[in-house]
């Protein structure tokens, strides 16, 4: 029977789980496919009949703990690679305060980012948050429909073509704050399964793909929402990294930063951080 897996259509999943999802890893069960928003993947996450692995923010990781373990590769992890705050005209950080604001989930890692640092640079806060696909905010904002937009992906590479203005890195802002990378999105499998044969796939996925970097390119950009083929190699070589195949010290040390300041200011609830590396 085929394993139920949901990932995103953007590069950096396409790319990683290329070979797994066509047959060219040894031994890995064949896979029936969701590709789906991370927006969407967050939710299936909280459901009974929820999909075997999943590709998740890691700011809902608290609350798919229970019948998730997160797994220690194939996710995104890494250095230069955080959400953006954006407007139609330049604004200084302060100017958001009571102003809408679009976000792609708000149990997106980019969501928590975001409101640890308005609580530190917007006085009053931000007003209506708006949730939309993350392919929609950019053009809300050039077309006046939003006052500024949280971005991702491969918003980072094409933003100036819709003339909008940076207001935050929140990546970069993350950095200077802890020294540590920022953890995106994580992968997480069902507890009850073989956590440790499936990471071993995706490791496996992974390495065909550096190995063979053009044998998933037709299915990438098949799924990458007509991106140009330069952008979509700058997503995969931004995003998947020696986070993907290990998170290692430094990214367990990330993902428990980034949780444990979320349920301080009680934006998250509580983590088990014995549960993270639980199998």
């Amino acid at each position: 029977m085929a394993m139920k897996i949901a990932f995103s259509p953007c590069p950096n999943d396409t790319f990683i789980f290329h070979a797994w999802v066509h047959g060219l890893v040894p031994g890995a069960p064949e896979l029936d496919v969701l590709y789906a928003d991370i927006d969407v993947t967050n939710r299936l996450a909280l459901e009974p009949d929820g999909p075997d692995v999943l590709k998740i923010s890691y700011a809902a990781l608290p609350w798919a703990l229970k019948e998730y373990a997160l797994l220690p590769c194939g996710g995104a992890l890494g250095r230069g690679c955080g959400p953006l705050v954006l407007t139609r005209e330049p604004v200084k950080a302060a100017q958001l305060a009571g102003r809408r604001v679009a976000v792609p989930s708000e149990r997106s890692t980019a969501y928590l980012l975001f409101r640890l640092w308005v609580a530190k640079h917007v006085p009053g806060g931000v007003g209506e948050i708006a949730v939309m696909p993350f392919h929609a905010i950019m053009p809300a904002v050039r077309d006046g429909r939003i006052d500024a937009g949280l971005v991702i992906h491969e918003a980072r590479f094409t933003y100036p073509n819709y003339g909008l203005s940076l207001v935050a890195d929140l990546g970069d802002w993350w950095e200077e704050e802890t020294g540590l990378p920022i953890p995106l999105g994580a992968i997480i499998a069902r507890r009850g399964l073989d956590t440790e044969a499936v990471a071993g796939w995706i490791r496996a996925s992974l390495e065909y793909a550096w190995a063979h970097p053009d044998a998933s390119r037709e299915y990438v950009l098949t799924h990458a929402q007509e991106m140009d083929p330069d952008v979509a190699k700058a997503h995969i070589d931004l995003y998947v990294n020696d986070f993907s195949a290990n998170l290692g010290e430094e990214g367990y040390n990330a993902v428990f930063a980034l949780l444990d300041r979320a349920a301080r200011e009680n934006l998250v609830p509580p983590v088990d951080f014995s549960l993270l590396r639980s199998r």
